[in-house]
């Protein structure tokens, strides 16, 4: 048996990267999935390797993320899980951040995740039946970098919720978690690179090179765990925030 057999799981943002890889290890323990993206050109790759549905939406907007779920409820009449894995990196500092840039970042990493948890989680109650969410925040959490201020603070509200929403909703058997990711090697992270940091073709062995494990985090890895939280394995943990990185928040040297 797989670890998420007979479990409609729910994947925002799934069409590449992290998410991408979610779809896969989901589908790969027998769970029905569902993932939306904005490419349907992309959805549509992934739909042919792994049987899954895709559901073309753009998340900035709260409806569609809050209707990602009523698709996936009217596909397969309920949803159990549900992972917010869509995310928004575009660099900006406390002094450069406009406000479109900052509604952007609340839009995609903040509110999108509310609002399909809101719709989750009102499926799951009505049902009385349990459900797991697990979101992907970011270790810039604790602080980030300068040029991700707004990201920053979105990861941060992240962190937040869903210690609030494990809280509120614990006597209804949902459990709620985040992983927050390090420096991560996806297709995203490649493009961030190149654009904003003059990145050659090399800068993947360079980064390698720097950190700790002498690699970055792999996508294939994120996506066990996820699994792992989605499932029964992962027994009654609920609202942990959890660093899934290589290097020690609060350690010094």
């Amino acid at each position: 048996m797989g670890l998420l057999e007979d479990r409609v799981v729910l994947v925002n943002g799934g069409s590449q990267g992290v998410g991408a890889g979610v779809v896969r290890a989901a589908a790969g323990e027998a769970a029905t999935v569902v993932f939306t993206g904005r490419r349907a050109e992309v959805g549509e790759k992934l739909v042919a390797d792994t049987g899954a549905l895709f559901v073309r939406a753009d998340l900035a907007d709260p409806a569609q993320a809050r209707d990602s779920v009523v698709r996936t409820v009217e596909a397969h009449g309920r949803i159990d899980c549900l992972v917010n894995a869509a995310g928004l990196t575009s660099r900006g500092s406390l002094l450069d951040t406009t406000p479109e840039l900052f509604d952007q970042h609340m839009a995609i990493n903040l509110k999108a995740p509310f609002f399909a948890m809101q719709a989750a989680v009102t499926d799951m109650i009505a049902r009385e039946a349990p459900g797991t969410i697990v979101n992907i925040g970011s270790n810039c959490a604790h602080g980030g970098p300068p040029y991700l201020a707004p990201y920053s603070a979105a990861k941060a509200g992240l962190a937040g919720l869903t210690r609030n929403a494990a809280h509120a909703h614990r006597f209804d058997r949902v459990r709620i978690n985040t992983v927050n990711i390090g420096w991560t090697d996806t297709e995203g992270e490649d493009a961030t690179q190149r654009a904003f940091h003059g990145a050659g073709d090399d800068w993947r062995e360079q980064a390698a090179r720097s950190q700790p494990m002498g690699k970055l985090g792999q996508v294939d890895e994120i996506a066990e765990f996820v699994v792992f939280l989605l499932s029964d394995r992962s027994g009654v943990v609920t609202g942990s925030v959890i660093d899934w990185d290589q290097n020690v928040f609060g350690g010094q040297d």
